[in-house]
């Protein structure tokens, strides 16, 4: 995107999942088909992103691959449920704002010889397609941990579409105080290679709060001095409470880790899992009082 090389630091949006489950999602029921069933709610969360001051807003497509879709008896309707995704929030977002639509894991394992390659290819090829189709400006692949899954899904969009690519990886803290994926993947090592891939836009999601992806903004810049850097961050290090998963910190707690953000030279900053408009909002206002 030439605004984020321009300079300017954008804010995206925040998490689906827990909206939709709001909303009335059942935990058998597939996300992705919401799209098509309960397109108005779908809207009234992309749309409250946007009102909340989001430059981007994303999809609800996260798990809207052949191999996502098939577990729920849909994977002749993929095309269909990811170009109404896509058309969701591309309605939200209006002219002025970015779709940028989500591709999340097949969660089929290359090392287990799970899946091939080219199924990968064939899938991401798929869903891209459609969400261009619906009108994303963007595909982000997302909550990435393979390389060789990654690199099949910036692939195919690369080559069949005419979006931009970004490509986020979820770490995890070592012992040794190291950032890796559940596959032994370094931030540094995962730059340089989807980079080569063609991602166009690099970065983090899920898996930490702000104060860890400071961290990993500094390696991944390091890594790679002129490439845009996106991070979706949790609401901190989830807890239970009741027995449920709670994402404790506040819109001005994560708001408070913009400074030094901007500084580790972050370019894109969004929420993932416990996040709200409310988030959304504070990130904005932070941004706007660094001037």
């Amino acid at each position: 995107m030439d605004v984020v090389k321009s300079g300017r630091i954008l804010v995206s949006d925040g998490a689906w999942g827990t909206f939709l489950h709001q909303k009335g999602l059942q935990a058998a029921e597939c996300p992705e088909m919401w799209s098509v069933t309960n397109s108005k709610a779908v809207l009234e969360i992309a749309s409250s992103y946007i009102d909340a001051g989001a430059d981007m807003v994303q999809s609800n497509s996260f798990g809207g691959s052949l191999f996502k879709l098939g577990q729920y008896g849909f994977g002749d309707r993929v095309a269909e449920v990811n170009e109404a995704a896509a058309r969701i929030s591309r309605q939200a977002a209006g002219e002025e704002r970015w779709v940028i639509a989500s591709i999340g894991p097949t969660g089929k394992m290359l090392i287990m010889k799970e899946t091939t390659e080219e199924a990968l290819y064939q899938a991401f090829q798929e869903q891209a397609m459609a969400l261009e189709k619906g009108g994303a400006d963007a595909i982000c692949i997302e909550t990435m941990f393979d390389l060789g899954e990654a690199t099949q899904a910036i692939r195919a969009a690369r080559e069949n579409t005419g979006c931009e690519i970004i490509s986020t990886f979820t770490f995890e803290l070592t012992k040794k105080g190291e950032y890796r994926t559940m596959m032994g993947v370094s931030p540094t090592q995962f730059a340089q290679a989807v980079i080569a891939a063609g991602a166009d836009i690099i970065g983090t999601n899920c898996g930490n709060g702000m104060k860890r992806m400071v961290d990993i903004v500094r390696e991944l810049r390091a890594a790679a001095p002129d490439t845009p850097i996106l991070v979706h961050a949790n609401a901190g290090l989830p807890v239970l409470v009741d027995g449920k998963e709670v994402y404790p910190e506040s819109p001005e707690e994560m708001a408070g880790y913009i400074p030094a953000l901007v500084e580790a030279g972050v370019n894109i900053v969004g929420g993932c899992c416990g996040t709200t408009p409310d988030h959304i909002r504070a990130l904005k206002k932070a941004i706007a009082d660094l001037g």
